[in-house]
């Protein structure tokens, strides 16, 4: 029994160890089951708080849009300040970082958040391009001198512009921060307004600024050995626009006058005044002068005073480094006895961003006219001047102008041209271009002009590059178009101007003016092969080319030829105001406009005289321009040399283009 008993619980033991084993087994199998669950749910719950965490940061980045919107308005509406509240009306978005939200000092990418093209200056609206960048209100240079005064100092650096408005700029010099677009350079007037104490706010396309009312407490004439000068005294200082109507110069001051004091002025006879009037126009007064000079306006402090002086030297000579790669210079050049004021660009062909090209005002046509300033924001050039010569009649251009490798207008009478390329490379000398037609009979026919105004019997050849059709210039022409190289049809004219042929796609047409034998060549069905030889061969290689002339500098040295170029004797003994494009030992382009003498007679530089001045400023080639009333120098929004009332309408001209940056100009 008692074995019996033994061998039971020897037997029994080992079973409830064993059952044992399975609990513990069981319950680690659940505790790994509980594990899995809870890193599911945490894996679950990670996922969520991403999801939440993309959601937050898009309202985050909603809400630093708006910080920066009111953070703008507060700065501006500061109270010992003169800026109003700037009444936004976009704001762009921006790559923002969540770090950026401790401090505005962290700039985000620079985002215009407001723009226009209007200024309301005490109630009355002015043309002058602005924008708002951050904090910062910009009103474009040209802007800034047109409606308010200011005046633009030398400076080497482009990232500050130095300025003088009622203020000694050797010793209280203004500085504006200035950014780039791709057709303006602005200029920070932020400090500028709470000098002076403006109110200012932007409405839409406009921006509205109220100054400080201010009174004219006199106003002055006298007469000096170089011509006459006026003094304007005021209470404070105040905007004032310049204009020009004809024969008469106008300054318009925002300040009012007292009638009685407009009644007891009393002009006396000037030495280059032909008239002076002094008038009052609500807060306005107004000065009309009569004369053929562009005045000369300017101010000085203590006591506040606006000067006009009426000479013919009234040119400021400038140095100013407007952006990266161009320069903008105005310097008085003596030459024989005569001193001519010359207004030019220095432009860095090969400075990154920077790029010239030829110019029209029609860029789906041959014909058509504008004015310089027109073309160049129309084409979103940041400069230009004007450039070929054109017939003003039927308004097509009378040379070379090639565009990225396309004949716009072939080279005539091997006249002077200047051709480039992207690289920076340039060359100048005098271009032709001799095509020759030959048929499958074994005719060659001289083709004497290709995309031509200028007209001479024989065979011209017109492309698709001149436009999409060709209006006959002469009566009795003969019209023959060619598709894939054969003549599919041959056709009259009739009466010059009256109808347009279209221009094959896949071909040209050739135009045979009083030639009858060449007409007969191309019969219908012939096939023909165009060879085309540029003379010099290097221009072939360059993809822009201007013509004009004549040719002025070549390797330094003058050599005007006019008669070889086959110009006029009426054109080479006139003296008139000149354009002109040079190259400079560093490679840098010039353009420049010479409008007339400071003594003498006044007129401007004759042929002789303009290749003097290229040469006297340092150029290895230069080219005369097309000139006289189409004489025009374009920068920024504004003409640099006259007054856009006295510009002709030209036909093309070379435009300067500068890639957008919205950052501060960095050197």
């Amino acid at each position: 029994m008692f074995l019996l008993v033994l061998l039971s619980s020897v037997v029994i033991r080992p079973q409830r160890r064993s059952g044992d084993r399975h609990a513990q087994r069981r319950a680690h199998h659940r505790a790994i089951r509980q594990a899995q669950r809870q890193a599911q749910r945490q894996l679950q719950f990670q996922q969520r708080l991403r999801r939440l965490h993309a959601i937050s940061t898009k309202y985050q980045r909603l809400l630093v849009i708006t910080l920066v919107a009111l953070a703008t308005a507060l700065h501006l509406s500061a109270p010992k300040g003169i800026a109003e509240p700037i009444q936004t009306q976009t704001l762009q978005s921006a790559s923002l970082k969540l770090s950026w939200l401790p401090t505005l000092a962290q700039a985000i990418p620079p985002v215009l958040v407001a723009q226009g093209n209007q200024i309301i200056l005490n109630g009355q609206t002015l043309p002058a391009a602005w924008s708002q960048r951050q904090q910062s209100i910009g009103i474009s240079d040209s802007g800034l001198m047109q409606t308010v005064g200011v005046d633009l100092l030398n400076t080497t650096d482009a990232t500050r512009q130095p300025v003088q408005w009622f203020s000694e700029p050797s010793t209280q010099p203004l500085v504006l921060e200035s950014w780039l677009t791709s057709q303006s350079r602005y200029l920070d007037i932020t400090q500028l307004a709470q000098q002076a104490g403006w109110q200012v706010q932007a409405r839409g396309n406009a921006l509205q600024i109220n100054t400080p009312a201010t009174r004219v407490v006199g106003v002055r004439q006298g007469r000096q050995d170089w011509g006459d000068r006026i003094v304007v005294d005021l209470d404070r200082a105040t905007p004032w626009q310049v204009s020009e109507q004809g024969q008469e110069a106008i300054v318009t001051i925002n300040g009012a006058i007292a009638p009685a004091m407009v009644q007891n002025f009393r002009p006396i006879p000037g030495t280059r005044l032909t008239s002076l009037n002094v008038a009052a126009n609500g807060n306005q007064t107004v000065i009309r002068m009569g004369t053929n000079l562009r005045p000369r306006v300017w101010t000085l402090p203590n006591p506040n005073r606006l000067i006009i002086d009426i000479r013919s030297d009234s040119m400021v000579e400038r140095d100013i480094a407007w952006a990266p790669g161009i320069r903008w210079r105005q310097q008085n050049v003596g030459v024989g006895n005569f001193v001519f004021p010359v207004v030019s660009l220095v432009v860095n062909p090969r400075q990154p961003g920077i790029a010239l090209k030829p110019i029209t005002s029609n860029p789906n046509a041959a014909m058509g006219t504008a004015p310089l300033l027109t073309t160049a924001q129309q084409q979103q050039a940041v400069a230009a001047i004007n450039a070929g010569f054109f017939n003003r009649n039927n308004q097509l251009p009378l040379g070379a102008i090639r565009v990225d490798n396309r004949w716009i207008s072939g080279p005539i009478l091997n006249r002077g041209a200047i051709a480039w390329n992207d690289f920076g490379d340039v060359t100048a000398g005098r271009l032709s271009i001799q095509e020759s037609l030959t048929t499958s009979t074994g005719q060659r026919l001289p083709v004497l002009l290709l995309n031509s105004g200028y007209v001479r019997a024989g065979v011209a050849r017109y492309t698709p590059d001149w436009g999409g059709s060709y209006t006959p210039i002469l009566n009795d022409e003969v019209i023959v178009t060619v598709q894939n190289n054969q003549v599919s049809s041959q056709q009259p004219s009739g009466v010059a101007g009256q109808r347009s042929i279209p221009i094959p796609s896949n071909g040209y047409l050739v135009v045979v003016r009083a030639n009858g034998a060449a007409a007969s060549a191309l019969p219908v069905g012939t096939t023909v092969q165009v060879e085309t030889v540029t003379s010099p061969s290097e221009f072939s290689r360059f993809p822009q080319v201007m013509g004009a002339g004549p040719l002025l500098v070549q390797n330094r040295q003058i050599v005007l030829n006019a008669e070889a170029e086959q110009f006029t004797p009426a054109f080479i003994q006139q003296a008139a105001a000149r354009s002109a494009i040079g190259v400079l030992p560093d490679g840098n382009l010039i353009l420049v406009s010479v409008h007339r003498r400071i003594n003498g007679t006044g007129a401007g530089p004759t042929l002789n005289e303009i290749a003097q001045i290229m040469q006297r400023l340092g150029t290895v080639h230069a080219l005369n321009l097309d000139g006289g009333s189409s004489t025009t120098l374009y920068l920024g929004g504004q003409l640099l040399d006259r007054s856009p009332r006295t510009a002709a309408r030209v036909h093309n001209g070379i435009g300067v283009f500068m890639q957008p940056n919205l950052a501060r100009i960095r050197p």
